[in-house]
């Protein structure tokens, strides 16, 4: 499934890397929405705080039970959202890209330390084996021959 973009071109991956200048304009933006979300909602609050108009207080309840029933997202919310979204995954992308740097960078030396471990056991070896073949030499050139007694 491919989404289609307000200039024209479709994906159906994540977009690109972007420059932090892109990213800085998105943040403002997004902090700009967040703002007209508040005041929006900051009127409608005040209205229903007063008490003096009754009816206004019945309108923000059927406002609010209109969204509860799932009336359609105005277009500026759901781009809204879709940037916020996009944002939360390019941070949390970014936040497991660094994790499994760590990760590997552990693992890297996990494998080093275990590998000369692993070198310093295989050169003990060598050398017990050596050890053990030079006093079977000895324990056999030390031993009495049966052949001398007679």
């Amino acid at each position: 499934m491919s989404l289609q973009r307000p200039n024209g071109n479709s994906s159906s991956s994540s977009s690109p890397k972007k420059h932090k200048t892109e990213e800085s304009d998105e943040e403002e933006l997004l902090m700009a929405l967040d703002m007209e979300a508040a005041g929006s909602t900051g009127v409608l609050s005040s209205n229903a705080d007063d008490g003096v108009n009754k009816p206004e207080i019945d309108q923000t309840q059927n406002v609010t039970s209109t969204a509860k029933r799932g009336r359609r997202r105005d277009p500026v919310d759901k781009e809204y959202r879709r940037h916020k979204r996009l944002l939360r995954n390019r941070v949390s992308a970014q936040e497991a890209r660094e994790r499994k740097k760590v990760y590997v960078s552990d693992m890297e030396s996990r494998a080093n330390e275990l590998q000369n471990n692993n070198d310093e056991l295989g050169e003990k070896i060598s050398t017990l084996m050596n050890e053990n073949t030079m006093l079977r030499k000895m324990l056999i050139n030390t031993r009495p021959k049966a052949d001398d007694s007679h």
